[in-house]
């Protein structure tokens, strides 16, 4: 037999370990979360040109607003309101309703970089923007 063929322990440092140890497992149960733990409703809210699906507790980024950080802003271009019973769709807002959220902070998007050209021309311009943005909370939704 050569000195290829003899096997050998892969660490010879570490202690045996006993074969009833490796049968044994522990079974943790988790309760599932109980479903009044987040509401059930939301809303679809334009603010800046966009819409956004919000339910309470949610932080969305949107286009910059004039508010001071901390303070609450109430929006009240509320397109529809659903998830709890029968869904109601504005005719374009619905009527009476309403989303409040908290302003977390101002601040500024990712760099966007526009790179223009014209071919065999010599014309490039590579210009960066980044969008102001503003961090909101969902506290509410009333209506």
């Amino acid at each position: 037999m050569s000195d290829n063929d003899q096997e050998t322990p892969e660490n010879p440092a570490a202690p045996e370990v006993p074969a009833a140890a490796e049968t044994e497992t522990t079974t943790v149960a988790v309760a599932p979360t109980p479903a009044s733990a987040k509401p059930k409703g939301y809303a679809i809210i334009e603010t800046g040109g966009k819409q956004y699906r919000v339910s309470v507790g949610d932080r969305i980024s949107v286009e910059r607003l004039p508010d001071d950080e901390g303070g609450e802003i109430t929006i009240d271009r509320v397109l529809l309101i659903g998830g709890e019973g029968a869904t109601r769709v504005g005719t374009p807002v619905v009527a009476g309703a309403t989303v409040t959220a908290s302003v977390d902070d101002h601040f500024r998007g990712e760099k966007i970089v526009v790179f223009k050209y014209k071919p065999k021309k010599r014309y490039r311009r590579r210009i960066g923007h980044r969008q102001e943005l503003t961090h909101l909370t969902i506290t509410a939704i009333a209506g």
